[in-house]
């Protein structure tokens, strides 16, 4: 991409919406915008996910890894981490269910020599 011939374009067009940021998030986002017919400028210091973004919740998984943390630890932080992780991830499934939809899963567990299978 030629940086100059697309700052010109910055300069030069309309657009709907600027998103600052071509890490997952914000490219995700323009490329959702733009489907959706939208006039989107994505900008970036650097090149298109050339650095990750600063703020990645998981939006989809729903934070297991962090639960975890949160009780071993006695972590109230990672907990926030997992609290905000589902409120996201429901955010994603409400509004893009051709994306992102729940799977259940089961796992095993045993206590001491007894198995519950």
């Amino acid at each position: 991409m030629n940086r100059e011939k697309n700052w010109a374009r910055l300069q030069q067009e309309t657009f709907d919406i600027c998103i600052i940021g071509a890490g997952a998030s914000g490219a995700g986002a323009a490329l959702d915008a733009a489907l959706r017919g939208y006039r989107v400028a994505l900008i970036d210091r650097g090149d298109f996910a050339s650095e990750t973004s600063s703020r990645s919740t998981k939006l989809i998984h729903g934070g297991v890894r962090y639960l975890e943390q949160a009780i071993k630890k006695l972590d109230l932080a990672q907990l926030r981490q997992v609290r905000h992780g589902l409120a996201e991830r429901r955010t994603v499934i409400r509004n893009a269910p051709h994306l992102a939809h729940p799977l259940a899963i089961l796992t095993p567990y045993s206590v001491g020599s007894r198995d519950f299978t």
